[in-house]
Order: C-alpha cells, then sequence, then structure tokens
C-alpha cells in the first residue's frame, strides 16, 4: 500500500495526469468546435489529427512536408537563440561577477537592467533592428538581452548566498581573490546559475520566435505568420505549436542535466540529507 501511495504522488505520475487532463480538454474543445461552422476547417483539429499530419507525405511547398518544412525552419530558430543564449548567459555571469565584486557597479548596473527587462519584446525588436541593420543580428541580440537578466540575478544571488566567515576564512588563510571565487564563490553560486539558465533558455527560444513574426527570413515565427494568414494548411500551425512546446520543454531539460554532470555534489549532498 506504501509503494501505491509513493507511485501516485511521485513526480512523473503528476505529470502523467496534467497531460492526460490535457488531452481531454483539448478533445472535449476540439469536439465542440468540429461541431461548429467555421473557416477554415479544422481550426482546432483533434490530437491525433495533428500528429497524423506530422506523418504526411503531402508536400506542402512543391519539396517539402508539413514536418520537413517545421523542422527545417526549427533548426534556424534554434541555431539563433542559441548563439544569443550563450551570449547572454556569458555576459550575465560577468556582470554577476562584477557586481559581487563592486557594489557601486551592483547599484549603477540593476536598476537598468530591471528597465530593459520591462521593455516589451515587440517594441525592442524594431530599435534593435535599426541599430544593426541586420535582422539576423537584431533576433540573436534579442535573445541575449532576455538571456543575461535571469543569469546575472540568479547568479548574484548565489555569490551572496556564500556566508561572510567563509570568505573571511579564506582570506585569513592568504588564498586570492581569484581563488576564493575557484573554491568557494563559483561551485556554491552553480545551482543559481543554471537556474537562470533554466529561466533563459526557454525565454531565448520565445523571442526568436515572437521576432521573426515581424520580418521573413526564415524561423518559425516567419513559419507562424503564413499560416496564419492561411497560406498553407492549419496543421502547419498547429505542427509549430507542439515543436515550439518541445523544444521549450527540451532547453530545460537540458539546463537541467548540465547541471547534474557539473554539479554531482549537490545531488549527492541532497542524498545524503534525506538519509
Amino acid at each position: 500500500m506504501g509503494k501505491i501511495k509513493k507511485v501516485l504522488s511521485s513526480s512523473k505520475m503528476v505529470t502523467v495526469v496534467w497531460v492526460l487532463g490535457f488531452i481531454a480538454v483539448w478533445e472535449i474543445g476540439a469536439t465542440i468546435v468540429g461541431f461548429t461552422k467555421r473557416t477554415p476547417e479544422n481550426v482546432l483539429p483533434h490530437i491525433y489529427q495533428i500528429f497524423g499530419s506530422m506523418f504526411s507525405t503531402k508536400l506542402i511547398n512543391g519539396s517539402q512536408t508539413a514536418l520537413q518544412l517545421v523542422l527545417s525552419n526549427a533548426g534556424v530558430t534554434l541555431l539563433r537563440a542559441g548563439i544569443g543564449l550563450v551570449i547572454g548567459a556569458a555576459i550575465g555571469f560577468l556582470l554577476a561577477v562584477l557586481m559581487s565584486r563592486f557594489k557601486i557597479v551592483e547599484k549603477t548596473i540593476f536598476p537598468y537592467l530591471m528597465i530593459i527587462q520591462m521593455i516589451p519584446i515587440l517594441g525592442m525588436a524594431p530599435i534593435i533592428l535599426a541599430i544593426t541593420k541586420d535582422i539576423d543580428q537584431s533576433r540573436i541580440i534579442i535573445a541575449a538581452i532576455l538571456t543575461f537578466y535571469p543569469v546575472a540575478t540568479n547568479t548574484l544571488a548565489g555569490f551572496k548566498s556564500v556566508e561572510k566567515e567563509k570568505q573571511d576564512l579564506m582570506y585569513s588563510l592568504a588564498a586570492s581573490r581569484y581563488q576564493i571565487y575557484k573554491k568557494l564563490l563559483l561551485p556554491t553560486s552553480l545551482p543559481y546559475l543554471f537556474s537562470g539558465l533554466k529561466i533563459a533558455a526557454p525565454m531565448a527560444i520565445t523571442a526568436s520566435i515572437l521576432v521573426d513574426t515581424l520580418q521573413g527570413s526564415g524561423g518559425l515565427g516567419t513559419l507562424l505568420s503564413q499560416s496564419l494568414k492561411h497560406a498553407m494548411s492549419i496543421y502547419v500551425f498547429w505542427q509549430i505549436v507542439f515543436v515550439s512546446a518541445a523544444i521549450g520543454i527540451l532547453s530545460y531539460n537540458l539546463m537541467s542535466l548540465l547541471e547534474k554532470i557539473t554539479s554531482p555534489y549537490a545531488k549527492n549532498k541532497k542524498k545524503g540529507e534525506i538519509k
């Protein structure tokens, strides 16, 4: 009986329940919409119809099926988001180091970081495009802008979480500033850093998709705009939605995996506490 309760209360079972609930609500909605006369048809298809369209061999643009078209554009979006994520994470980490090292830098920069994050993505995109004159560069820059804030703030919180007594002890042992960061501050801040990356990775992808909707040259957002204008099958739209959601979830899980690889001591510590 205890094992059954443990299984039912596990995170995996909760996920299964949520997925089944989502499918049930979706299918009820699709059934209701199916009895309503709408244009275009199948504005809310059944889930099995969407997944069935992924295996269809019908060519959408003369050379690619719907799934091939979506995946090829997903690759373009992922490349831009990935570059933006790396740049933004690097800038965010360096800012966190500077803000933890110099209080004047934190007091000067932190308010501007908050202001930048308050600017809507779609309002920021034309400004960045006017400066760079290049749509691809502007997408990468916007992804980086949305990435560095959660990385910077979370990493800074990690630095501040280290007790002053521990730093004083290392100073008393004649440790240099570099050694203190390497041996104490950085290892302690890793969980905080990855918390920021878990937020930043899906945000970078979302930003890239949203900016894609403003102008062409490929990407999921561009394809999304075309599908909303009924330039192609409605199933392309829903495939983009499902693929985008899957990419966002995978990016989060990838950051979790990297955290386990780079911070195995944190996992072992938690296991020790449970015992």
